[in-house]
């Protein structure tokens, strides 16, 4: 693949930027800088600079982010700024054209901290995303009021909510604390942690009540600072899927 192809399919710019900034020279390939934006390049596996700053060849992006409280899942957000400016800006413009960059796989409300997956493949956010694959999803929940043996045998037994007849229930529920639970789902509806507290006759609290910890076996690190970002690696992708994944960066 041509040395501008290959920038912008990883979000670099139009190819015309791409090709200057390889005119330039500010783009080196294994540390040697190159000046010809139509030489070819093995892109699978390549590692190259732009402007000083180490990058590594992608076909498709997946990401998991520590995600902050005070930030919207959203491209357009309405009141609080967007999760996707705590991104470099070639993530975001990954591909070019209207559907550039990587996507939320599902959203997190602006209060609700943890670990928040995106990609710029769809079938994987579909999967991700499709309430069909049953995905579980762990979310440790702080309480405005103490929690009892009632409270979590009604989350396990099924609750209705206001806009589905059919009661929902838990995959698991543990009580961690006084006030605290680590509550297992393997649906997305919308508020549905909250809504389902609230169901039981409690309330989740508004500030630092609610923080997913876990997708599939996938665990936020520890070292991952909220606002952090890095790229999924094969194991993490199979811990995710609880499938082997071929093609990944």
């Amino acid at each position: 693949m041509q040395l501008q192809e290959i920038l912008f399919s990883q979000g670099f710019g139009t190819r015309r930027v791409c090709a200057g900034l390889v005119q330039q020279g500010f783009v080196a390939v294994a540390g040697v800088p190159c000046t010809d934006p139509a030489m070819d390049f093995v892109a699978n596996g390549l590692q190259f600079t732009v402007q000083g700053v180490a990058w590594a060849y992608h076909e498709k992006a997946y990401l998991m982010l520590h995600k902050p409280a005070g930030y919207e899942c959203s491209q357009k957000p309405s009141t609080y700024p967007s999760i996707y400016t705590l991104l470099p800006a070639p993530i975001r413009q990954r591909g070019g054209g209207a559907a550039a960059g990587v996507q939320a796989v599902g959203r997190l409300d602006q209060d609700t901290t943890g670990l928040l997956l995106l990609s710029d493949d769809g079938k994987f956010i579909h999967r991700m995303s499709s309430p069909r694959h049953h995905v579980p999803k762990v979310y440790q929940v702080r309480a405005k009021h103490p929690v009892d043996a009632q409270q979590i045998s009604k989350l396990l037994s099924g609750v209705v909510l206001d806009d589905d007849p059919k009661p929902v229930r838990a995959a698991a529920c543990e009580q961690t604390g006084e006030s605290q639970l680590s509550l297992t789902l393997t649906e997305g509806k919308y508020h549905q942690v909250k809504r389902m507290i609230a169901a039981v006759g409690n309330r989740v609290e508004d500030v630092g009540g609610l923080h997913r910890s876990c997708i599939g076996s996938l665990a936020l690190p520890a070292d991952l600072k909220p606002g952090e970002w890095r790229w999924l690696t094969a194991h993490d992708l199979a811990s995710i899927a609880g499938t082997a994944v071929k093609e990944l960066p």
